[in-house]
């Protein structure tokens, strides 16, 4: 592999980060593959329910999918918890940075929130404030990210629910990651789109996201 001259960076050349520009991009192709690694270690990661982060994960992502949601949604779903792993005591801003590049400005900003929106369910049993949310009130995406953590973070502890796998969202993932990062056609600032679609959900009934789309 080729190697950069310089021992400090302020000493390197236009061709020394010429050549790990194109080093780093060709890095950055293999994304969606990582995520999904990091996703399979989730079955590790906190004990005590009754299903692994992973199975939460999925169940959320699937409870996505079957609502008719869209591909920005089905896969923030399945990435909403992905720090908890390395950053257990701010997953929600960890996995938020890492799709923030390459889905809605709605989307970065529900995962980023969610833990805060989460509260609602159990703080009072723990001491801590459940209306923590609360002073997001104001804010143009705060019935998504109560919608979000209602219908598929909350509910998604079920053991018995028949979730999708890893393999069929992969499709998505890499399509998500695949693309032009900040692209502000993507990101599409200040844009609201409704997590579900009835009619696109009766289309998926059983089936499986092995497309990107929607």
């Amino acid at each position: 592999m080729d190697k950069v001259k310089f021992t400090a960076m302020k000493d390197g050349d236009a061709a020394d980060y010429a050549m790990l520009d194109a080093h780093e991009r060709d890095y950055a192709t293999g994304t969606a593959k990582r995520l999904l690694g990091a996703l399979e270690g989730l079955d590790e990661s906190l004990s005590g329910y009754q299903v692994t982060r992973l199975g939460h994960s999925l169940q959320a992502a699937t409870r996505a999918w079957r609502a008719g949601a869209d591909t920005d949604w089905v896969v923030a779903a399945l990435l909403h918890d992905i720090g908890d792993i390395f950053a257990p005591f701010n997953h929600d801003e960890y996995a938020a940075a890492i799709l923030k590049p390459f889905v809605r400005e709605q989307l970065t900003w529900v995962v980023e929130k969610h833990g805060d929106f989460q509260r609602l369910y159990y703080a009072h049993h723990t001491g801590g404030n459940p209306h923590a949310r609360d002073r997001f009130k104001d804010h143009p995406y705060f019935q998504d990210c109560a919608e979000f953590c209602e219908a598929w973070d909350q509910s998604s502890f079920d053991p018995e629910y028949a979730s999708l796998t890893i393999t069929d969202f992969a499709p998505l993932v890499e399509a998500v990651f695949a693309r032009t990062a900040y692209d502000p056609a993507v990101i599409r600032a200040g844009e609201r789109v409704a997590l579900a679609d009835a009619a696109v959900a009766a289309d998926r009934a059983g089936a499986a996201p092995h497309t990107p789309g929607g």
